[in-house]
């Protein structure tokens, strides 16, 4: 696991990429994960000030996402308990209208069996239609897949991008805070109690 890590630390594949989008950032890749990780987070990619802090969801979005979760920091990044694996390690930077550029296809073709192949998880949260893509096989809309939430539970449960930008989607879709969520959490408190017997 240390040297699969170290590898991706020093993966530098998107370099010519990274520079040549509005941010002309390097690569740095994150990674946290651990074999003895219950729970997985599987999320888009680090945006700009996870880039610059070097800890996974040390945002504003990672404060909702803790929130809908129901844990508290030190839960939260535990590494030994959660896995958080986004579709690309490294901020993929942005475009000249300032918007998030998506995660390289490249990041995932090259790493994601190998991590994956360490991994046990028993409990999911796949958040946003890349990760949902890629561990489920759907396209189209986000909506109808964390919509379809109770086909893919208690193993998985996808979810929306915590972001500001989807309070208008939390606002028009009520039952993801009133269903599935409670339902996660429940799952999530199963699987971290169980892990504690370990």
């Amino acid at each position: 696991m240390d040297k699969l890590a170290r590898e991706i630390s020093e993966c530098r594949l998107c370099a010519a990429r990274f520079a040549a989008t509005a941010t002309r950032h390097q690569p740095r890749p994150l990674t946290w994960f651990d074999p003895r990780a219950r729970v997985l987070v599987v999320g888009q990619a680090p945006g700009m000030r996870v880039h610059r802090l070097g800890r996974p969801f040390d945002d504003p979005s990672g404060v909702r996402l803790r929130a809908w979760m129901g844990l508290d920091e030190a839960a939260f990044w535990d590494r030994s308990r959660i896995a958080i694996v986004p579709m690309a390690f490294c901020f993929p930077g942005y475009d000249a209208k300032g918007a998030d550029l998506p995660p390289p296809p490249l990041c995932a073709q090259t790493w994601r069996a190998s991590v994956m192949g360490l991994l046990r998880p028993r409990l999911t949260l796949l958040i946003g239609a890349h990760a949902q893509r890629w561990h489920l096989g759907v396209r189209g809309p986000m909506t109808p897949v964390v919509a379809g939430w109770r086909d893919h539970a208690p193993a998985i449960f996808p979810l929306p991008h915590p972001s500001w930008r989807n309070n208008a989607w939390l606002k028009r879709n009520p039952w993801f805070e009133a269903e599935l969520l409670p339902a996660m959490r429940a799952r999530l408190r199963e699987v971290l109690d169980d892990c504690e017997g370990e």
